[in-house]
């Protein structure tokens, strides 16, 4: 039994997953607040499955790449709520995430990091390619041209659109966040999970005095 959590990106979602059957999830679209939705939308959730927290056997988490604070609302509250329950936490990156649900071929999973840049990680046949990485736009879509070798690929992610003029013939999939319940099978695989650690590809946007604050992206 699998609770997954996801605040990483534009959304707060839970699932709760019992071997293969999904139990219940939700999703919220947000771009902030997700401190203070992440412990009601989970007791919902759990509440919609019918189960108490006491049955969940593993939770996973997303680690990032992400927003700085959402990414670290999540690991809080998983890690909280493990050492609560003494069950194990699983980190599962949100690149993996978001290529899950899309199943076997060639996956360019994309996240806008703004500033130019997107995070990039490949996967074909569901296994990963490439580590996450931090590109500039250009240098993204050569990675992807260099590593798709004219094979059909799937461009997913909010940072999708931006190699769509670069890569003609890619197919673009939309996802702000990721699906918990693909966060949820991942975390179930996972056969010796190690403790969750946050996944930085970048140091946070620097804050100057009187200046606007940059894009709060990890």
């Amino acid at each position: 039994m699998v609770l997954a959590l996801d605040t990483c990106l534009d959304a707060c979602s839970v699932a709760v997953l019992d071997g293969a059957a999904v139990r219940a999830q939700a999703s919220h679209p947000m771009g902030r607040g997700h401190q203070e939705a992440i412990a009601p939308l989970a007791q919902a959730v759990m509440g919609q499955a019918g189960l108490a927290f006491s049955e969940i056997e593993r939770i996973g988490v997303t680690i990032g790449p992400g927003s700085f604070t959402g990414l670290r609302v999540g690991l809080a509250f998983a890690k909280g709520l493990g050492a609560a329950l003494s069950i194990p936490v699983v980190g599962v990156g949100t690149l993996a995430a978001l290529a899950e649900p899309l199943g076997r071929g060639l996956v360019f999973s994309v996240i806008d990091a703004r500033r130019g840049q997107v995070y990039l990680q490949a996967f074909s046949e569901g296994r990963p390619l490439m580590a996450p990485d931090a590109l500039e736009v250009p240098t993204a879509a050569a990675r992807v041209a260099e590593l798709s070798g004219g094979r059909e690929a799937v461009l997913v992610g909010s940072g999708a659109a931006l190699l769509a003029d670069l890569m003609p013939g890619a197919r673009i999939v939309d996802a702000p966040a990721c699906d918990p319940t693909a966060v949820a099978r991942l975390a179930a695989a996972q056969a010796s999970p190690a403790a969750p650690r946050p996944l930085y590809l970048r140091a946070p946007d620097a804050r100057l005095p009187g200046g606007a604050p940059g894009p709060d992206m990890a």
